[in-house]
C-alpha cells in the first residue's frame, strides 16, 4: 500500500470516528461501559483529537 493510500484510508477511519461522536453529542446518546456512565466530555474530546488526526492524514495524503 502506498504512503497516499494508508493516509487516505486512515483520513477515512478518523472520519467516521469523529462522525460517530458528533452524532453521539448532537442526539446525548448515553453510552456505557462496564457500569460506567461514559461522561460527554469524554466525545468532546474525541471529536477534537479525531477531527485532528483526520485532517492532518487528509493534509498528507494530498501533499503525497
Amino acid at each position: 500500500m502506498s504512503h497516499r493510500a494508508f493516509s487516505m484510508v486512515a483520513g477515512v477511519i478518523f472520519s467516521l470516528i469523529l462522525l460517530g461522536h458528533v452524532i453521539r453529542l448532537v442526539f446525548s446518546v448515553p453510552w456505557v461501559v462496564a457500569d460506567w456512565a461514559v461522561p460527554m466530555w469524554v466525545s468532546m474530546a474525541a471529536v477534537l483529537v479525531a477531527g485532528f488526526m483526520a485532517y492532518e492524514a487528509f493534509r498528507l495524503s494530498a501533499r503525497q
